[in-house]
């Protein structure tokens, strides 16, 4: 009988304690969802090239375009919500879907002719080969005795 006295006074605080969650669940999810999908991208040099590499795990290469124009590199796709769930009951989502652009201004040394793209594993590596004349020569100086 002490048990039941327990759980009756500590059933009123459990379900202010899940109203509040869902109340915060709700407002997190929504405003995650606002953002959309932004993938994450990294951008490094090397001593022949630029390179942009995009996590968009999920996609497929169909779902990605890039162009160059006036020195910017766009990277343009959309992540689809691809699913019938009519017999699951979420609890949390976190997964973004959606479309996204990216835009990069590239530099002048920056070959455009040769600019590749690989996709793999959900990650797209960009490469943009630096023009002969600008890459960086090394001129070794021979020293006299």
């Amino acid at each position: 009988m002490l048990i039941e006295r327990r759980d009756d006074f500590f059933t009123p605080l459990r379900e202010l304690q899940r109203e509040i969650d869902r109340v915060f669940d709700g407002f997190f999810r929504g405003s995650r969802q606002d953002l959309g999908f932004f993938p994450a991208v990294d951008v490094y040099e090397t001593p022949d090239s630029v390179v942009v590499e995009v996590e968009v795990p999920g996609m497929k290469k169909d779902d990605i375009k890039i162009t160059v124009e006036d020195n910017i590199l766009r990277i343009h796709g959309e992540k689809k919500l691809e699913r019938e769930d009519k017999d699951k009951n979420y609890y949390v989502v976190e997964r973004s879907y959606g479309s996204f652009e990216r835009a990069f201004r590239l530099p002048e040394y920056v070959d455009m002719e040769k600019i590749k793209a690989k996709f793999e594993n959900g990650i797209l590596t960009i490469t943009l080969p630096k023009k002969e004349e600008e890459k960086k020569k090394v001129i070794n100086v021979e020293i006299e005795e």
